[in-house]
């Protein structure tokens, strides 16, 4: 049934429709298309000068605010970055990590929705339209999968391939959850969520964290394909092994905590259902 219908006796009545917001509410995305929520990107940074060039190019013109997320470079990170973005809001990370980095850079969004993407250059902001897409008409938190269909990776080894898909595998059993991908860093949500996530870990297990704390939350979660890219320059922190067992111990703490309480509606009508134009 339409969530703009009602049922009485059998017969089913039109509810009156929605008011839509005045164009000046609209954000423009394509000629064709226009959202009406805000949309903020935090990016976790620690010496990417030399790739954000590429990936602020990436992310595109409409995006309302984005959030860099400086871990104490000693490169030129923050000027480079503010160089591309004259606009853009820095958060100085106060502790380590980049589940630390990101909970600091969504405490400082003020948009209604929140992407998360790296900054190494393998994730693409142009993907950025997709997460906004499946938000607006209905999910309430979207992740990428680099193994859902059209989803691929250039950058997974063979042992981070069996990892990943064995993690997975273990959230599915438990958690009766249906992903194809738990740890990748490019997820998108509604920031009226925050507490449901309520993110209190400091490293690479933060993903699977935001995914098993979405699925206790009873959040409508919907995964979108991605194309990871290998990173740019420098090198990743992730250790295989070490982060690998960091994930399966969040995993079982989160199965031994007390259940979630369930979501509250919101009390002002969503963004989702002020609708795309």
């Amino acid at each position: 049934m339409s969530p703009d219908t009602t049922q009485h006796n059998g017969k089913v009545h039109p509810s009156p429709l929605r008011p839509m917001p005045p164009p000046s509410h609209f954000t423009p995305i394509t000629p064709h298309l226009a959202i009406s929520p805000t949309v903020s990107v935090v990016v976790p940074a620690m010496n990417e000068a030399e790739n954000l060039p590429h990936v602020f190019a990436t992310i595109p013109q409409w995006i309302d605010e984005i959030v860099l997320v400086d871990g104490n470079s000693v490169d030129d990170t923050v000027a480079v970055a503010r160089r591309l973005r004259p606009n853009l809001k820095v958060v100085t990370q106060t502790g380590k990590g980049k589940g630390d980095a990101l909970a600091a850079g969504f405490a400082a969004c003020t948009s209604d929705i929140i992407v998360m993407i790296d900054a190494d250059g393998s994730t693409d902001g142009r993907e950025i339209i997709n997460f906004v897409g499946a938000l607006v008409t209905g999910a309430d938190f979207v992740k990428g999968s680099r193994y859902a269909a059209g989803g691929r990776s250039d950058d997974l080894t063979l042992n981070r391939r069996l990892g990943n898909r064995i993690l997975t595998g273990i959230v599915n059993v438990m958690y009766r959850t249906q992903y194809t991908d738990l740890c990748y860093g490019y997820n998108a949500f509604w920031a009226r969520h925050l507490d449901a996530l309520a993110l209190d870990c400091d490293g690479f297990e933060v993903e699977t964290l935001m995914n098993v704390r979405a699925a206790r939350a009873g959040l409508k979660v919907h995964e979108v394909p991605s194309h990871e890219r290998n990173r740019i320059h420098g090198e990743s922190n992730l250790h295989v092994v070490r982060d690998g067992l960091r994930v399966l111990r969040t995993i079982l703490k989160e199965w031994r905590r007390r259940p979630a309480p369930p979501q509250p509606e919101p009390t002002a009508t969503p963004a989702a259902d002020r609708g795309v134009a």
